[in-house]
């Protein structure tokens, strides 16, 4: 199946109230800076075209919605989206997700955070370059509120068997558990375009879904 081209992004669009660098972050972190209110966070590692960043933006307005986005051509493309549903309570950042995490977020901020489909760096002396890896997954673990959940899907079974060891061998979350597989109800009815992708294609995918553990009663977090 071959991909599409990307939209034309349409030049009047201003793009700067969504469009963000990690330089552009308020810091310290302050929400109302960002979003304009202080609302639950949710943060997406990876935000490709935007499938799941708009949807998720527009089913739930009471929540934030921040995207990472390496590729400056697919930051630029979620923006106009954002843009052209004028969904002010989500932002794309043009960064390195590991940057933000690690430097920008600070503790106990964020309500979930959605990685999918990350690249798999197939070679093994590329593997170092993997996103879920052991410091960022203290990361994670740093910025989720008690209860906070991490949402991880690929469409790699070595991929999704590393981490999640990795996962237990590093952080004391609860979980795994699986996400079960829907049945899309139109065309776009997916959780991300490479899911839409892959299913189209015949292909598995592998869900994981993890939360940070709640304090007990009269335990310090």
């Amino acid at each position: 199946m071959g991909r599409r081209s990307l939209r034309n992004i349409d030049p009047g669009v201003d793009l700067s109230p969504f469009l963000k660098t990690p330089d552009e972050l308020p810091q310290p972190w302050d929400a109302p800076q960002l979003f304009g209110r202080i609302a639950p966070l949710e943060i997406e590692v990876g935000s490709g075209k935007g499938l799941f960043l708009v949807a998720a933006a527009r089913a739930q307005p009471e929540r934030n919605f921040l995207g990472i986005e390496l590729a400056r051509k697919y930051a630029r493309l979620v923006a106009s989206r954002l843009a052209r549903h004028a969904l002010t309570h989500a932002r794309i950042v043009h960064g390195d997700a590991r940057r933000v995490l690690a430097s920008l977020v600070p503790d106990h901020a964020v309500d979930a955070v959605h990685v999918y489909f990350p690249d798999p760096w197939w070679k093994k002396r590329h593997r170092k370059r993997r996103v879920m890896t052991a410091s960022f997954l203290r990361d994670l673990d740093r910025v989720l509120v008690p209860g906070g959940q991490l949402h991880f899907w690929t469409d790699v079974h070595e991929y999704f068997e590393a981490t999640l060891s990795l996962i237990a061998a590093t952080v004391s979350w609860e979980g795994p558990w699986d996400e079960p597989l829907r049945t899309p109800t139109h065309e776009l009815d997916y959780r991300t375009h490479f899911e839409r992708r892959m299913r189209l294609g015949g292909h598995e995918v592998y869900r994981a879904r993890f939360a940070r553990p709640r304090p007990s009663p009269g335990a310090a977090d």
